[in-house]
């Protein structure tokens, strides 16, 4: 693809192609009902605004769906403290079960030796009239020793258990209780973030409209580097998995930058890694912050085409690696995916998969 002609798929990506971004697939939809446009008092102002939004947005973004893992997470959580409660509540029912169906016997235990009976060896010989009735009732009181010691430890085993799935039904409906209180904090604090990314979208399609056609087509820039097509990029790799992953990357030029979608109609900054991933049959990680906290850690000095980079302290974004100090990213609204410099973006880490 020549610059000219990356120039001109740019320009069709224009207005028209970024506001329809908005309506294609993804988690967020803007509203715009209401939106003002931004006051500007130049070009460049105003796409410095735009550019600033933008950046607020996608952060925000970022964050949103590190809050729906965390969510998905806790509501995990809350899910195994809820069975582990139920099971602990059936083994103190089996407990109890066990200790009544023992009781009764143990009741006739008790009360013999309330009573005053005597099955030791001494009152045996006391009362028996000749060494074998002695015998014969030594045998006997030796069986009955032993089914009543047997029955005594079965009973105390029985009243320890009961106990012990008493308190471990305790601590799992504590824990219950507190996963539920987790998860409910991470829905709250999802909801809140999804207001504040609808909020930041209006003003961001504010901004974008406040921009002439001429502005927005200078704004969205050529899809590669002037002086560079993909076949030279496409030319200058090795085979290798992570080549390929960086060719499908590459397919997706020009496609729009949408908030939470993850393509093949458009693409947030990390949905972009994790499809151009998944066409060579590796599941990567959804977020940002979760992509850099994986794969193989990568030095800037060490990067090769398909390696993933992280910008910014909060690793907020990030983009492929497509050599010569380009990358392949989906970068903000009315901006299509696209090859660019990163030297222009903060270099926070890097990641192999």
């Amino acid at each position: 693809m020549s610059a000219s002609g990356t120039r001109r798929s740019a320009a069709r990506v224009g207005v028209l192609g970024a506001i329809l971004a908005i309506s294609a697939t993804g988690i967020v939809h803007a509203p715009v009902v209401g939106a003002q446009p931004v006051a500007i008092d130049s070009a460049q102002e105003a796409t410095d605004r735009l550019a600033e939004l933008g950046h607020e947005s996608a952060t925000t973004n970022e964050q949103l769906l590190q809050a729906q893992d965390r969510l998905t997470a806790a509501r995990d959580d809350e899910q195994r403290a809820t069975d582990q409660l139920a099971a602990d509540e059936a083994a103190v029912a089996d407990a109890g079960a066990r200790i009544e169906q023992m009781r009764p016997e143990i009741d006739r235990i008790v009360a013999a030796n309330y009573q005053g009976a005597r099955t030791n060896r001494l009152f045996a010989v006391m009362v028996s009239d000749s060494p074998q009735q002695l015998l014969d009732q030594m045998s006997v009181l030796d069986v009955v020793s032993h089914r009543v010691t047997s029955q005594l430890a079965q009973f105390a085993q029985a009243s320890s258990d009961a106990r012990a799935a008493e308190d471990a039904s305790q601590a799992s409906a504590d824990a219950a209780r507190v996963a539920t209180e987790a998860a409910q904090r991470t829905a709250d604090e999802l909801q809140a973030k999804q207001d504040e990314l609808h909020g930041q979208i209006a003003e961001v399609i504010a901004a974008y409209a406040a921009l002439t056609g001429d502005q927005q087509a200078a704004y969205a820039g050529t899809l590669v580097p002037p002086g560079v097509n993909v076949d030279d990029i496409l030319g200058r790799l090795m085979p290798g998995a992570n080549t390929s992953v960086l060719q499908a990357a590459l397919t997706q030029l020009g496609k729009p930058y949408v908030w939470g979608a993850t393509g093949p109609d458009g693409f947030d900054c990390s949905g972009l890694m994790q499809w151009a991933y998944a066409q060579v049959g590796k599941q990567i990680p959804r977020t940002s912050q979760a992509q850099a906290a994986g794969g193989i850690p990568v030095s800037q000095a060490d990067l090769q085409p398909g390696d993933i980079v992280v910008f910014y302290p909060g690793q907020t974004h990030v983009g492929m690696y497509a050599g010569n100090g380009n990358i392949v990213h989906a970068s903000t609204f009315g901006v299509p995916v696209k090859v660019q410099s990163m030297a222009g973006m903060p270099f926070n880490s890097a990641r192999r998969y």
